[in-house]
């Protein structure tokens, strides 16, 4: 979800764009974040209560979110093996990262599922508490700033707790005979809008015209399914995705036979976990509890169970972003 490279230069699932886009972007999509999709229903407050006496960091969390028993959690379900939805439920590498942080903490994660470039405004505004969804940490999402180093919103904080990088990924056999994301000057590239893998393409375009070669022709849409659909029919030589996305997509997708990645990850970046500025006890205490499940094991084993090894941390980190 280099992320959703969700890094959604972050360059690069990352489900891992530049703020400007999720600042204005996720101004007027604020109402596309609606409870499309989520993983569960809210726990009681006795419930709460009773998990809080086996849970070693719920005095950690703020007074609302004790009684409330919830910490709501906003996603663009959308990047297998990150976070995606099967049989009606949201799945994959974040919700159990979330559950093994739920178990520290003594509440439940909550995932609703709507537009990946809304995400970020959604928490600033209130409406979920965190934003996790292959969200790759960068300054500019940490100031607020456009491309241009414009304010343009309040920022956010971010809690890391993997790392991944950019991929870019071709039709199965590479009929094009790409070899690297230097090899898309002049060619058409699809993308999901609002990622940092999209300003990945915008920025090597501009390395391509200022070289003398074409631009890219840069396709972006609203989903990742609709990229890689773009690809798969040959409209788009191309794609570009979070490393781990892009590697589950080309190992299951019709079986194994629709695409295959060029090379090797590029401009690895961390995904964090997106925490309004003003809510530092949430922040800190989930990254306490990032740190407890990297020590007792169950995140190991979380990424052991979907293939994403690769992406392990030693130790949580807040805004380490570049």
């Amino acid at each position: 979800m280099t992320a959703r490279s969700i890094r959604r230069t972050t360059a690069a699932r990352t489900r891992l764009a530049a703020v400007g886009s999720l600042a204005v972007a996720g101004a007027l999509l604020l109402t596309a974040c609606g409870d499309q999709t989520d993983s569960g229903s809210g726990s009681s407050t006795s419930e709460s209560t009773d998990k809080a006496s086996t849970a070693p960091l719920f005095s950690k969390l703020p007074k609302e979110i004790q009684d409330k028993g919830v910490i709501q959690v906003g996603t663009n379900a959308e990047y297998a093996p990150m976070e995606y939805v099967e049989g009606g439920k949201i799945v994959g590498v974040d919700p159990d990262i979330a559950a093994a942080l739920g178990k520290q903490l003594g509440v439940e994660f909550k995932f609703t599922s709507g537009a990946f470039d809304g995400l970020i405004t959604a928490v600033n505004t209130g409406r979920y508490d965190i934003a996790m969804s292959s969200i790759t940490d960068n300054k500019q999402r940490q100031e607020g700033l456009d491309e241009s180093g414009k304010k343009l919103g309040e920022g956010v904080d971010f809690v890391d707790y993997f790392t991944a990088g950019t991929a870019v990924y071709v039709k199965k056999g590479n009929p094009k005979g790409v070899k690297s994301i230097e090899d898309l000057c002049g060619q058409t590239a699809a993308v999901q809008r609002g990622t940092t893998y999209e300003q990945a393409l915008k920025d090597q375009s501009k390395k391509c015209t200022d070289g003398g070669k074409k631009a890219i022709k840069i396709e972006s849409f609203e989903n990742d399914t609709e990229a890689q659909t773009r690809v798969k029919s040959g409209g788009a030589v191309a794609g570009v995705n979070d490393y781990p996305v892009a590697v589950d997509m080309a190992r299951k997708a019709d079986g194994g036979n629709a695409f295959e990645v060029i090379g090797e990850q590029y401009d690895a970046g961390p995904f964090g976990i997106v925490v309004d500025k003003q809510n530092t006890q949430l922040r800190d205490a989930l990254k306490e509890a990032v740190d407890a499940i990297i020590k007792d094991g169950s995140y190991q084993k979380v990424l052991e169970k979907w293939g994403a090894q690769s992406g392990a941390i030693q130790a949580a980190a807040i805004n380490s972003g570049k």
